[in-house]
């Protein structure tokens, strides 16, 4: 699946040390900016601005300046930074009444709309990529040598992505974790997004980045999924979601800050660019997905309710189980 590049004088774990490596990494200031809020101000305020002037500046020559890429890190910067203001705005009125983010239904809106829109890049990368690379070809986009292949695995891909976003249901159920003497992060709680729909997801995304960051999938498929996942179902139960903006948006900044270490650096992995591979991957994503889309529409006949807004899967011992750990309930 994956064809690792010889590393001078690299012992044989060399790229697995490596890997993981990233994904503690990961993992690790993730967890550092949910629990402390001037760290995660930090992060996604201040580092995103001041390194924007760098990239614009002085490594403009070097670092991503595709389409992709800058929707990509921007987005996701985007998404931590509506994130951060729906779990810590708050501001007392002139009738001594406390208004908080957290409880606007319009705020609440935010949080699937901008998942609908990285969903959206990456469906739209794999129609490029599908339509534009018909045989095995250099990416006319980047800017080191990086090869696409394009085929029938592009549009299942997309059409994957597509039932991901139909399937992003309970967005008014979205509130904040309860603080206790270990978390006081006020963690965003989503407690309709529940294992199956994280799992369809994360299939969907690694089959994206196989197919279109055939370079990039070893971390950015494997790595950069797995942390917000590992931390959403131990230490930050229930606010997946949050884990993977945070996560996307430290390594995409990481990757426009020193993008040879996975285009040029001797830590570099390729997809295997065969045929049968990328199409297996992308048909179990469009699988996984259509299989949570029949269970969505078979919960929605059986309950009369609308997915898109109200809580679909109140019923689930692991919705309850997220909904357990809430402050309070969203607003009304």
């Amino acid at each position: 699946m994956f064809v690792f590049q010889s590393a001078k004088g690299a012992f044989p774990g060399t790229y697995l040390l490596v890997w993981l490596l990233v994904f503690a990494s990961l993992f690790l200031l993730n967890e550092v900016s949910r629990r402390y809020k001037l760290i995660g101000f930090l992060f996604f305020f201040v580092m995103p601005a001041a390194l924007s002037v760098l990239w614009f500046t002085g490594m403009r020559n070097s670092t991503y300046t595709d389409w992709f890429h800058l929707a990509k890190v921007y987005s996701a910067t985007a998404g931590c930074i509506g994130f951060w203001l729906i779990r810590h705005y708050q501001r007392t009125r002139k009738d001594k009444t406390v208004f908080r983010l957290c409880e606007s239904r319009l705020a609440l809106c935010f949080p699937p709309l901008i998942l609908a829109v990285n969903i959206m890049e990456a469906v739209t990368r794999d129609l490029e990529v599908g339509l534009t690379y018909h045989t095995i070809a250099q990416d006319t986009a980047a800017d080191v040598s990086v090869l696409l292949m394009g085929g029938p695995w592009n549009f299942m891909n997309a059409a994957a992505g597509i039932l991901n976003i139909v399937t992003i249901t309970g967005w008014f159920g979205i509130c904040l974790r309860r603080a206790t003497a270990k978390d006081k992060s006020r963690d965003m709680l989503w407690p309709d997004m529940l294992w199956f729909w994280i799992a369809a997801y994360d299939i969907w995304n690694f089959a994206y980045t196989y197919n279109c960051l055939p370079h990039h999938a070893w971390y950015c498929g494997l790595a950069l999924l797995l942390a917000p996942t590992l931390c959403a179902f131990t230490i930050g139960k229930g606010a997946w979601l949050q884990h993977r903006a945070q996560t996307l948006a430290l390594w995409c900044m990481f990757a426009q800050t020193f993008p040879g270490f996975q285009d040029v650096g001797q830590f570099r992995v390729d997809s295997s660019y065969k045929p049968g591979i990328y199409f297996a991957v992308s048909l179990i994503a469009l699988l996984s997905n259509a299989a949570v889309a029949v269970y969505m529409g078979i919960n929605i006949w059986k309950k009369h309710r609308s997915p898109y807004g109200p809580e679909l899967y109140t019923d689930l011992k692991s919705y309850r189980n997220v909904k357990a750990l809430a402050e309070t309930d969203p607003a009304v």
